[in-house]
Formats: structure tokens, C-alpha cells, sequence
């Protein structure tokens, strides 16, 4: 199984990181549609494209409006966007409006709601987040194959979705701020080094990718990687155009 992390920030980008945006080429699957899903066209390998989204906040759902030119030249026969009721009607509502994008976008919604079937004998399940306007994370598995994604939270120790995370072979996890700024994680809804670790090793995952990190900082390691690896060794720092092996 292979993702690509096409977008590795948060808020905005920078010189070196998109907004939020995971892709699993081979199965037409997007996780959250940051300013990284203007790069979804390049990787795009399947005649379906399911685009599922964690919540509304602009860093995971502008790229929703580059959808023509990511479909330029493929001939891709359904798009559909999943999200929650509300998260949907804010996107088309809003981000949507006549006055700010005047053409429908070539796809369908669809309200995320139980288990969602995938290609390949996989099912989705998405799990409630603690986040300001709410969030969902997703578990994606496949015979032999698990990948979560949970991004926009704050991680602890005894998080409630660390049953929904349990044993996945790949964990993708936001790392906004270093621990130094735990109070302003806090605040935000956003999650610190430690903690995001403390997690993985609670879940017994696989391996650990970090994404999501604080724009602010556009150096190659804001957020301490030697901290997380003194908890959970198996850590690494996500960066855009990433491929990983699950």
C-alpha cells in the first residue's frame, strides 16, 4: 500500500509545505483537500476519486476549488466528496458561494455517516476529534493494511480515539507546535510533540509520520524529532511528496 503526503503543513504554506493533503494514488482516496491538492492531478491513477474530508477550516478544503485542473487530461468518471452534514453545507455554502467561485464543481457529496467501502476489500471508519467547529479522524483498513490520519486535535496520553487508532500499521498524526508551546496547543486545538507520541505508543502502532507542524517555521525539524523518538522510536517528520510503504 503506498500514500503520498501532498501537503505536509497547516494554515498556510510556506517555501517548503502545502496545506493538508494525503493521497493513496492507486485507490483514488484524498485525505482533507489543502492548498497541497493542486498536486492530486500528478499522482492520479484510477477512473474514481473519493475525497474525504476531516473538518471545514480553509487549510483542509481551498484545494476543493482546484478540482478542474486536477482532473485535466484523466478520465475519471466520478468524484465524490465525503464529509460530515454540516462540514459539507459550510464548503458549499461558503468556500462555495456564487460570488466566490461562480462554476459547480465537477463532483458529488456525500454526509459520512457509518463505514464507507473502499476498493480492495477496505472499509473507512472515522472517529470523532476534539478540534474548535469539530473534527473527525479516519481509519482506513485493508486485509493485511491500516493507515489512521488524525489531524486538528490535541493529542494526550489517554485520548479517547486511541481505541479507534489501535494497531495501525501507519499512524499520520498532526505535530503543530514543540513542547515549549503546549499552552498555545492547548488553546488552538492543535497538538505538541510529546503527547503525539505518548499516543502512538499507547495505540501500538506501526510507525508514526508527523504532518500538520506550525508554517511559521519552515526549518527541517520544528518540532523536535528527538523528543518524539525518546518515547516512540519508530518517528518520523512528514514532508511534502513523501511516499509511504504501509
Amino acid at each position: 500500500m503506498r500514500v503520498v503526503l501532498l501537503g505536509s503543513t497547516g494554515y498556510h504554506p510556506n517555501e517548503l509545505r502545502h496545506t493538508a493533503c494525503i493521497m493513496l494514488p492507486q485507490h483514488g482516496i484524498v485525505l482533507d483537500a489543502g492548498t497541497g491538492m493542486f498536486r492530486v492531478g500528478e499522482y492520479l491513477a484510477s477512473r474514481e476519486l473519493d475525497i474525504f474530508l476531516t473538518h471545514a477550516h480553509l487549510d483542509h478544503v481551498f484545494g476543493l476549488s482546484f478540482l478542474f485542473d486536477v482532473l485535466h487530461g484523466h478520465s475519471v468518471e466520478r468524484v465524490t466528496v465525503h464529509a460530515e452534514a454540516a462540514k459539507l453545507r459550510a464548503v458549499r455554502e461558503h468556500l462555495l458561494s456564487e460570488l466566490l467561485f461562480p462554476v459547480p464543481l465537477p463532483c458529488q457529496y456525500r454526509e459520512l455517516t457509518g463505514e464507507v467501502p473502499l476498493c480492495e476489500g477496505g472499509v473507512l471508519r472515522h472517529f470523532p476529534l476534539k478540534h474548535p467547529g469539530g473534527a473527525v479522524g479516519f481509519r482506513l483498513d485493508w486485509p493485511g493494511h491500516s493507515l489512521a490520519y488524525v489531524t486538528d486535535t490535541t493529542a494526550e496520553p489517554n485520548a479517547d480515539y486511541i481505541a479507534a487508532i489501535r494497531g495501525v500499521d501507519l499512524l499520520i498524526h498532526e505535530c503543530y507546535f514543540a513542547d515549549e508551546h503546549q499552552e498555545q496547543a492547548v488553546l488552538t486545538g492543535h497538538s505538541h510533540t510529546t503527547p503525539v507520541a505518548q499516543v502512538a505508543r499507547a495505540a501500538a502502532v506501526g510507525r508514526l509520520v508527523l504532518v500538520h507542524m506550525n508554517p511559521l517555521h519552515d526549518v527541517g525539524d520544528p518540532i523536535r524529532l528527538e523528543v518524539a523518538r525518546a518515547i516512540f522510536p519508530a518517528t518520523d517528520l512528514g514532508y511534502d511528496r513523501m511516499e509511504l510503504e504501509f
